[in-house]
């Protein structure tokens, strides 16, 4: 805990094996109460190994249900358990665990209700391997965003997240979708609720089990995001209201 309040790290998995078991270890148990595992039906043996390990928590879905369907499993889990703060932070060791007491004491403290780890601060996307075509189109991307949104994030993309309880609490994700424009929903969401979000940088890796969406993927990625976005916009600034944002 820290100032008394529960802290539940989430690892939403699928074909995470070779990689769980150096995330868990970087974990900081020395402030993290709990870890949650929701494996989405993953064909290796990440559930089996999730289980030797000692996870306090695992979950395994019957079907895949893709990534923001892991991620709802994930927190509802967690507030379940009675967090205060959550963490989600990917099981394919690509986003560092040793970032996790920083985001934890700026929520823990009251300082901000979100902290991201942006991979676009400082040069740490490039210098990890983020393949060009994918900087490019973050880039874009936030720059779209944040003249729809009227917001200033460096990047709006990053896998890396820990929300306070009350974010979790007064925000309707599982109405969101389950495929990957998940998270860009549920960070337009925060920000339409009023919640100040917190950047800090956060070094990334890309090798070959680091997990990644293909080019044809990260298209439909693209639009689902371009149309949270415009969704945004003209349910702030028009009478065409989202139910996203209610």
């Amino acid at each position: 805990m820290v100032n008394s309040k529960k802290v539940i790290v989430v690892l939403p998995a699928y074909n995470a094996a070779k990689t769980l078991i150096k995330t868990y270890n970087e974990i900081p148990f020395d402030i993290v109460d709990d870890v949650i595992l929701v494996d989405d039906n993953s064909p290796d043996e990440t559930y089996t190994l999730a289980k030797q390990i000692g996870i306090q928590h695992v979950i395994k879905h019957d079907k895949n249900l893709g990534y923001g369907g892991n991620q709802k499993s994930c927190y509802n889990k967690a507030m379940e358990l009675g967090a205060d703060i959550i963490i989600m932070l990917h099981p394919d060791y690509q986003y560092t665990p040793k970032l996790i007491h920083s985001m934890v004491y700026l929520i823990a403290n009251d300082v901000y209700p979100v902290v991201i780890g942006s991979r676009i601060l400082g040069k740490g996307a490039r210098k990890g391997g983020m393949p060009l075509y994918k900087y490019i189109a973050n880039r874009i991307l936030t720059l779209s965003q944040n003249i729809l949104m009227n917001q200033k994030l460096s990047e709006y993309h990053t896998g890396y997240r820990s929300y306070s309880k009350e974010v979790l609490a007064t925000i309707n994700y599982n109405n969101n979708s389950d495929d990957f424009v998940f998270d860009n929903q549920f960070l337009a969401q925060i920000f339409s609720k009023g919640f100040e979000v917190a950047e800090i940088t956060c070094p990334t890796k890309y090798f070959e089990e680091a997990s990644s969406i293909n080019f044809s993927r990260s298209m439909k990625y693209g639009f689902g995001v371009l149309g949270t976005s415009f969704a945004y916009f003209f349910h702030h600034n028009t009478f065409i209201k989202s139910p996203l944002f209610k």
